[in-house]
């Protein structure tokens, strides 16, 4: 495509750092960059109308680790690890909450809790065991017992009667936060170009060229902020991992209130209003989920479907009124990836699964780069 003079002047001319991605980690990065180059030019590129990833396709959950994940990331990951990337995804969600405002995001703090399906008692038994060293464990962070058993006052139906709550997490509306990011971004005058993919780049050692399915021009930095889709062209060690969602139609009288997780946080839902949303089930086809393909697949639709029925919702009616999928980043490590990918060049990756709740922090660690 041939471009203007003017469009080349005011888009493509003089920039000095281009974002890729225009994700919470994109749009915290470009914010974060203007707070201390007030005077530079920001051009942040997104592949997709809106973004692409999963930063407007995620649950909503304010959340930093069940006791499930937290059991889980000891086996690969030492103590001070997970007490660090819990450490990260608290600052997260706080960084995110005071630059937006609780009202603007429709924060709830309903607080989470994790069921435990009644074929998995070894595991629901190791997690009641573990309960008070995991309170141990993040007492320095949260200066109070953060898990604690509960009885089911939601008539969920074939799991153990106990639950475990934590009182620190919460909801949000996952539209409102990304709306107000984009808006505070256009009021700093960072400019966002949609429908831009950017397929190749050269460091230049001065500067960088930047190829697009549209036009090629130089900037003087490049940050990636692509998470599952980043391994093509910063070659981390990043694997998109696919999480399908669905979400009912209102529900009559629905008491349910809060964030869920279950079966080892392999699946989730929380209420919005009286609806149910409920996601998950990558872990009946790993290969599969591994992928970048947005649609949806019969054998996890259909598990959603049968969860639904007999556990979350078995005394009450629903139908389903939309299905959608979004893209996480994940690897061998919950670590997110944040280093120089060439001179010019860097890259803020791989969320975990955790963007809503580190994806702020890691957009600044990113600018903290250049």
């Amino acid at each position: 495509m041939q471009l203007s003079y003017w469009e080349l002047k005011n888009w493509f001319t003089n920039v000095d750092y281009t974002i890729v991605g225009s994700g919470i980690v994109g749009l915290h990065c470009a914010l974060a960059l203007r707070d201390r180059f007030p005077s530079s030019k920001i051009l942040v590129l997104e592949k997709g109308i809106l973004p692409q990833g999963a930063s407007t396709k995620n649950a909503g959950f304010a959340c930093f680790g069940s006791v499930s994940e937290i059991i889980d990331d000891l086996k690969t990951h030492t103590e001070e690890e997970v007490i660090q990337l819990v450490q990260k995804r608290v600052q997260g969600l706080k960084l995110l909450r005071n630059r937006l405002g609780d009202e603007v995001i429709d924060f709830k703090p309903y607080g989470a809790y994790e069921l435990f399906l009644n074929n998995d008692e070894p595991f629901y038994n190791e997690c009641l065991e573990k309960l008070p060293f995991i309170n141990d464990v993040l007492r320095p962070l949260f200066k109070a017992d953060v898990f604690a058993k509960e009885i089911d006052r939601f008539d969920f139906q074939n799991i153990f009667e106990n639950l475990i709550f934590n009182p620190f997490e919460g909801q949000i509306d996952t539209g409102n936060m990304m709306q107000a990011l984009l808006k505070e971004v256009i009021s700093k005058d960072i400019l966002i170009l949609n429908q831009q993919n950017v397929t190749s780049f050269q460091d230049l050692n001065d500067k960088v060229e930047v190829i697009t399915n549209e036009t090629s021009f130089v900037t003087n930095k490049l940050l990636f902020a692509t998470n599952g889709f980043a391994s093509k062209l910063t070659k981390n060690q990043v694997q998109p991992a696919r999480a399908q969602v669905l979400i009912t139609k209102p529900i009559e009288n629905l008491e349910i209130k809060g964030t869920f997780h279950l079966d080892k946080g392999y699946y989730y839902f929380r209420n919005i209003g009286n609806r149910i949303l409920f996601g998950g089930g990558r872990n009946l086809d790993f290969d599969g989920e591994t992928t970048t393909d947005l649609s949806q697949s019969k054998i996890i639709q259909d598990k959603l479907e049968e969860l639904l029925k007999t556990v979350i919702l078995p005394h009450q009616k629903f139908e389903i009124e939309h299905r959608w999928s979004g893209i996480m980043g994940v690897g061998n490590h919950k670590k997110p990836i944040v280093e120089h990918v060439s001179n010019n060049v860097y890259c803020g990756v791989r969320m975990g699964g955790m963007g809503v709740a580190i994806g702020s922090l890691i957009g600044k660690e990113l600018a903290d780069l250049v």
